[in-house]
């Protein structure tokens, strides 16, 4: 995995400060294509926020990140073509409450794209029908469960065609028994191949489905690995404290 032809993102020095509070502190990670990395630790240690920089929501003060080789800070970089290629689904669904599920999942590819509208149909009506919600076609968000809404984001984000998608605590807002068929999904894309960057507290998910987890805390990377290294047998005291109360 070490291949650097394999790495689509490359973070290095990567530091977030808001005001006087510094929130990433020195973060270098490598993301490689077709990879599932989960990205765990305590509220506040900067996990939102190293996602947030990843496809520059936030805008690092220090560092840099480089998508295949090209630094995504560079003067020259076309952010929105950039971020139609790194995805994300957010937390609390962010769904247009005015626009029906399918009209959701095609504005993306319509307005920013200016995809066919013919083919714009028909593949918002696949992914929807791929994430179980054929059904729910004509619905608005408000008649939606937590699940379903979050299932039209990932269908929505899917639209756009991207390389990379980032997952922001995806589950954290649902009810408990709307978690398992968000992550029934991502561990369907997790299995076609989509590379995936996934802030969690559901440690079954990334003790299963990862690749690497990475432990955050205090604006730092802890500890990294493979997920049954770290969850199972974590080498540092912060991630065995973190895990105790988590496991």
């Amino acid at each position: 995995m070490t291949d650097e032809k394999n790495v689509v993102l490359k973070v290095r020095g990567l530091k977030k400060s808001f005001g006087s509070l510094e929130v990433l502190k020195g973060v270098d990670v490598d993301i490689h294509k077709g990879e599932v990395v989960v990205v765990i630790g305590p509220s506040g240690s900067g996990k939102s926020t190293f996602l947030r920089c990843l496809n520059l929501l936030e805008k690092p003060s220090e560092g840099d990140i480089e998508y295949h080789g090209k630094s995504i800070l560079h003067k020259d970089m076309k952010i929105d073509e950039y971020r139609e290629k790194i995805g994300m689904v957010f937390q609390l669904f962010n769904l247009f409450e005015n626009l029906s599920v399918l009209q959701n999942v095609t504005i993306g590819p319509l307005k920013v794209l200016k995809a066919d509208p013919a083919e714009t149909d028909k593949k918002a009506r696949e992914l929807l029908k791929r994430v179980g919600l054929e059904s729910k076609i004509e619905a608005y968000p408000a008649q939606l469960s937590g699940g379903q809404k979050q299932r039209v984001a990932i269908a929505r984000t899917l639209a756009m065609d991207p390389e990379v998608i980032l997952f922001d605590e995806a589950t954290s807002a649902l009810d408990p028994e709307m978690v398992g068929e968000v992550l029934q999904i991502m561990r369907q894309l997790a299995r076609d191949g989509m590379t995936m960057v996934v802030v969690t507290h559901e440690m079954g998910f990334a003790r299963e489905v990862g690749d690497r987890v990475i432990f955050m805390d205090g604006g730092y990377i802890v500890e990294e690995g493979n997920p049954k290294d770290v969850i199972n047998n974590p080498q540092h005291q912060r991630t065995k404290n973190f895990l105790s109360k988590m496991l």
